[in-house]
C-alpha cells in the first residue's frame, strides 16, 4: 500500500530546504478570539508567506527533489490558483519549465502571479477538477513530470512545515484548526502532530460549497459535490479516495461554514487584526466567530493560509460588512 503520510524527519528535513526559501511566519495572539471562546487562540499567518499562501512549502520541497532529468522535462500543475503561484515561484528559483492549468473563473491576482514568475498559464478548463485533467494530460503528451497539489510525500513534507512551526511557537498547543480543500496541508500538519503530539485535536473547516471532505468523512466514502461558486475558492473541488484516508487518519472532526460567516470572517481579520484574507484562508476564523467550536480546548491555533483575494472582491466586502 502506498505510504500517504510523510514522517515527522521528512517533515524536519524539509524544513532545512526551505530555509532562507520560504518565510518562517509568524504565530500571533488574537486578543479579540481569544476573548470570544475564553482561551489563548492564535493565528497562524501563512497570509504572510512568500507568494501570499503556505502552498509554496510543499512546491519548493517536491521540485527540490525531482532529478536532473525530471526538471530538464519541465513540470506541470493544475490549481485553483495558490499552488500554482507556489509551483511558479519554486520553478523560477530552481531553473525550471512550468505550466500551470487553473479555472477560468480563477481570481486574477493569483493568475497574474504565476505569470509573473515565468511559468505559462492555461486558464482554459471549467472549474478545478477541469483543470487537473488538463494538467495530466500535457504531462502525459509531454513527459513533464506532474506536481500534485494535494497529495505525494514530498508535498505535505513542505505542507507539514506548518505544523513543526506552531509546535515549536506553541508547545502548549491544544487544538489545531485546519482549512480543508484537497487534504494536502491537512496531510502534513496532521502527520508531524500525530508523530510529535498525538494529544492535539485537529479540527478540519471547509466551506459548505467545498465540503466534499466533510461528506466523505461522514459516510466513509468519497461523495461527488457540486460545483457552486465561493469565496474559498481555494477549497473549491472533489476529494478522492487518498484524501479521504489523510482525512480519516489526521482528523479529529470537521466544521463547515456558510458563505456569509467567510465574508464576515475576511472583513473582520481585515479591519480588527489588519490581516488580508482570502475566502479559503479565513474560514478558520469564520468558524471561530460562528460560536460552534467553544468546545474546543485551548490554546487554540488558527492558520490563515492565504491573502490572495482580489482587490475589487474585498473592497465590496468591506463594503457590506457589519
Amino acid at each position: 500500500m502506498t505510504r500517504l503520510l510523510p514522517s515527522s524527519q521528512e517533515i524536519r528535513e524539509a524544513a532545512e530546504r526551505l530555509r532562507g526559501v520560504a518565510v518562517r511566519t509568524p504565530l500571533r495572539r488574537s486578543e479579540a478570539l481569544s476573548a470570544l471562546v475564553g482561551g489563548d487562540v492564535y493565528l497562524k499567518l501563512e497570509a504572510e508567506q512568500l507568494t501570499g499562501s503556505f502552498k509554496v512549502r510543499g512546491a519548493f520541497n517536491a521540485l527540490a527533489l525531482l532529478s536532473a532529468d525530471e526538471r530538464a522535462r519541465g513540470i506541470v500543475a493544475s490549481s485553483a490558483g495558490n499552488h500554482g503561484l507556489g509551483v511558479a515561484e519554486a520553478a523560477q528559483q530552481l531553473g525550471v519549465s512550468a505550466t500551470v492549468f487553473v479555472p477560468s473563473n480563477a481570481p486574477a491576482v493569483k493568475k497574474e502571479g504565476i505569470a509573473r514568475r515565468g511559468a505559462r498559464v492555461i486558464d482554459e478548463a471549467t472549474d478545478y477538477d477541469d483543470a487537473m485533467v488538463r494538467a495530466r494530460a500535457f504531462a502525459k503528451e509531454t513527459g513533464a513530470t506532474f506536481v500534485h497539489p494535494c497529495l505525494g510525500i514530498p508535498l505535505l513534507a513542505g505542507q507539514g512545515t506548518v505544523g513543526s512551526e506552531v509546535l515549536e511557537d506553541l508547545p502548549s498547543l491544544q487544538t489545531m484548526l485546519v482549512c480543508v480543500g484537497g487534504g494536502g496541508l491537512l496531510g502534513g500538519v496532521g502527520a508531524f502532530l500525530l508523530s510529535e503530539a498525538p494529544h492535539v485535536r485537529v479540527v478540519g473547516v471547509q466551506s459548505e460549497r467545498t465540503d466534499a471532505m466533510a461528506r466523505a468523512i461522514e459516510a466513509g466514502r468519497v461523495i461527488e459535490i457540486e460545483n457552486l461558486p465561493t469565496l474559498a475558492d481555494g477549497l473549491a473541488g472533489q476529494v478522492d479516495d487518498d484524501a479521504l484516508a489523510i482525512g480519516q487518519a489526521t482528523l479529529e472532526s470537521m466544521v463547515t461554514v456558510t458563505e456569509d460567516e467567510i465574508a464576515s470572517a475576511i472583513a473582520w481579520l481585515w479591519i480588527a487584526e489588519g490581516i488580508r484574507a482570502e475566502g479559503s484562508g479565513a474560514v478558520c476564523v469564520a468558524a471561530l466567530r460562528s460560536g460552534r467550536l467553544r468546545h474546543l480546548t485551548p490554546p487554540i491555533v488558527a492558520i490563515v493560509s492565504g491573502a490572495n483575494i482580489d482587490e475589487a472582491r474585498l473592497q465590496a466586502i468591506l463594503a457590506t460588512a457589519d
